[in-house]
């Protein structure tokens, strides 16, 4: 389980750019979505229960913590952020949290299908309206060191590569009001899972980095929901 936490520096990459112990964290979080697919499980076309199975049932469930080394993090589904400005998906507590209240990950969760996937209605539109937009908008969703995290739940069969593509098109041509200095880009975060993603955003004077997971639950989804 060692070789899922992985220093930044292994790819050739500055740790004062890319966030390595996210991406540690992300490498377990992979690890609970492969722990999914082995288990069978059978999910609702819903975003929220979804979330619900991961952090209820995987990542916050304490055999499968101590199995894969996450003990020192907590996974809160539906939280609220600082000053209250908004609930997300996932927040992130570690040891610095207890120290600094602000200092706390943020991951927002979307379903992606194959549903318009190029017009401004559709799901990829969402995943970047409703998940990428409210990152690049300091009164919504804080950063911490500049650093955010999103899973696209993949819900019906699509080729996801070409998805990405797609929301990078929608991100330059349909909503350029989010300054992005580099669309969704291959970031290898364990050799086993092929779908991470990572893209920069301007954010005042910063960059700020977010983080792409895009789990394929399109086998998963229970065929009456």
């Amino acid at each position: 389980m060692n070789s899922q936490t992985l220093n930044a520096t292994i790819f050739g990459y500055s740790a004062s750019y890319f966030n390595a112990e996210f991406e540690g964290i992300l490498g377990k979080i992979i690890i609970c979505y492969n722990l999914m697919i082995a288990n069978k499980v059978v999910l609702p076309n819903n975003e929220n229960r979804i979330r619900n199975e991961l952090t209820f049932n995987y990542l916050n469930r304490n055999e499968v913590r101590r199995e894969i080394g996450i003990s020192k993090y907590l996974f809160e589904p539906e939280s609220p952020t600082k000053d209250n400005l908004g609930r997300t998906d996932i927040k992130i507590i570690s040891d610095k949290t207890f120290e600094d209240t602000n200092a706390y990950y943020i991951i927002e969760c979307k379903r992606l299908d194959d549903e318009n996937i190029n017009g401004t209605t559709g799901l990829n539109a969402k995943y970047i309206d409703e998940g990428i937009a409210r990152f690049t908008n300091e009164q919504k969703y804080p950063f911490y060191s500049d650093t955010a995290g999103m899973i696209g739940f993949i819900v019906s069969k699509m080729n996801i590569r070409e998805n990405v593509d797609c929301i990078n098109k929608l991100l330059q041509n349909a909503f350029n009001q989010i300054d992005t200095v580099k669309g969704l880009t291959k970031k290898q975060i364990t050799p086993d899972f092929e779908y991470s993603y990572y893209s920069n955003h301007k954010v005042e004077k910063s960059t700020r980095i977010i983080y792409h997971l895009m789990f394929d639950f399109s086998n998963s989804i229970a065929i009456d929901s």
